[in-house]
């Protein structure tokens, strides 16, 4: 995934002098209208595993919006904040979870990648054009 933007937080009163490096992330991604109910439902409810594994992955403020474009067809916008050293290592651990790729085998299905996403890519990153600390 491209980094779009790098910021550096410090929890002032918490931790003085303390910095974190947070990387947000936005994409995009197509879902098949017939399966919008099952998607919200597994979202609504999903495996602690999963959870758990985006925590150990370094991600935290993740949140999925659902959206219906004029044309008719329907979106899901992601947006997370890494908060880690090595998103690549973060990733590929995440990848090899059993427990993740699973997960992937029943969403994956109802999804539709965009034509226009970078090879090896399965949501397509946005590029952020704004941010209001």
């Amino acid at each position: 995934m491209k980094v779009s933007t790098t910021i550096t937080v410090c929890l002032t009163g918490l931790m003085m002098g303390c910095s974190q490096n947070v990387q947000r992330f936005g994409s995009v991604i197509g879902v098949k209208e017939e399966a919008l109910e099952k998607y919200k439902k597994m979202h609504a409810q999903p495996w602690p595993e999963v959870n758990a594994q985006l925590k150990e992955s370094n991600i935290q403020n993740y949140s999925i919006y659902l959206t219906q474009w004029p044309d008719g067809d329907y979106y899901l916008f992601a947006y997370f904040e890494y908060v880690g050293d090595d998103f690549d290592a973060d990733m590929k651990k995440m990848a090899d979870n059993p427990k993740i790729k699973e997960w992937w085998s029943h969403t994956d299905p109802m999804q539709i990648p965009l034509s226009n996403k970078k090879e090896g890519q399965w949501w397509k990153d946005m590029e952020e054009v704004y941010h209001l600390d």
